[in-house]
């Protein structure tokens, strides 16, 4: 077994060395991964593929159980692995389709300029207190977590509150942020429960109201399936992007000749961000899944 610490300061600065280790080892291969514990990972890009699209062999669930779900885990959390990342066939592709009209390329530029007026706002006010600005706290974390908030339909009035619940489960880096995490998703869980609710009663504008209107007109997603789709939009959707943007920022400033680049003409910032997207990798690992049957990958018996 390879040791290796995923959650280190060695591994979180420079992850692609590390990395380089893990392709030495081979193809595949075993670690220790944190709370999942003993597990097999593959280490180039045609093998990953392969794990990801073949969803007979690997699966996302045995006997009901998800992956990753350990059994001292608490029913808070076990009622939220009901999201469309922990989700087989043919109930992944009945999740996904009820968010897709929420993302296409229609919805998401009728939300541009709200988007663009929340940025703007951020940034004006990152230096008020003078400089040096905490660009993680201040910017990076509050962005998308705004984002989000607009896109549920969330009142404006429980955008701080939200915001400080969705702090706390995402700053995982091991079993005492795994535990604090875990003590806030039951107020966080009550109050979207809670939103849902009043989607029902007088429906709305946003994500929330929208996944009402599903259940209404078919029943197609369970009142569990609603809260674990949030919290999933909440992880999947703030994390990527607070690493995205904090990691960019700091790629531009070891290099000057790249921030120079950018700065002479914005036209290239969608160019720089597929770069940064395809550098920074802000999500490096996939849910884990079990092996359905026997198979060998990459040279290792499964």
């Amino acid at each position: 077994m390879l040791h290796m610490d995923f959650t280190s300061q060695e591994y979180l600065r420079d992850p692609s060395a590390s990395l380089a280790k893990l392709r030495l080892a081979g193809p595949v291969v075993e670690v220790r991964f944190p709370i999942v514990g003993k597990t097999w990972i593959t280490s180039n890009a045609d093998l990953a593929a392969r794990v990801l699209k073949d969803d007979e062999t690997f699966t996302m669930r045995k006997n009901g159980t998800p992956a990753g779900l350990r059994w001292w885990m608490p029913p808070t959390l076990r009622s939220l692995a009901v999201s469309m990342l922990s989700m087989d066939e043919p109930d992944h592709t009945r999740l996904r389709s009820i968010v897709d009209e929420a993302f296409r390329r229609r919805a998401v530029l009728d939300l541009e300029a709200k988007i663009f007026a929340i940025a703007e706002e951020l940034a004006a006010e990152l230096f008020v207190d003078g400089t040096p600005a905490d660009l993680v706290e201040r910017y990076a974390r509050k962005l998308p977590l705004s984002v989000i908030c607009e896109l549920l339909g969330l009142p404006r009035a429980d955008w701080p509150r939200f915001i400080a619940w969705a702090n706390s489960l995402t700053r995982l880096s091991g079993i005492i942020t795994f535990l604090r995490m875990l003590a806030g998703i039951g107020p966080m869980k009550r109050y979207l429960e809670g939103r849902l609710q009043a989607a029902r009663e007088s429906g709305g504008d946003g994500l929330i109201a929208e996944l009402v209107r599903v259940e209404k007109e078919g029943g197609r997603i369970s009142k569990q399936e609603m809260v674990a789709m949030v919290f999933l939009l909440l992880g999947a959707g703030s994390e990527t992007t607070t690493h995205l943007i904090t990691g960019s920022v700091y790629e531009l400033l070891k290099s000057p000749e790249l921030r120079d680049w950018l700065e002479e003409d914005w036209s290239r910032a969608a160019l720089a961000v597929e770069e940064f997207l395809r550098f920074v990798s802000p999500v490096q690992f996939t849910k884990p899944r079990f092996v359905n049957k026997d198979v060998e990958l990459g040279c290792v018996r499964l």
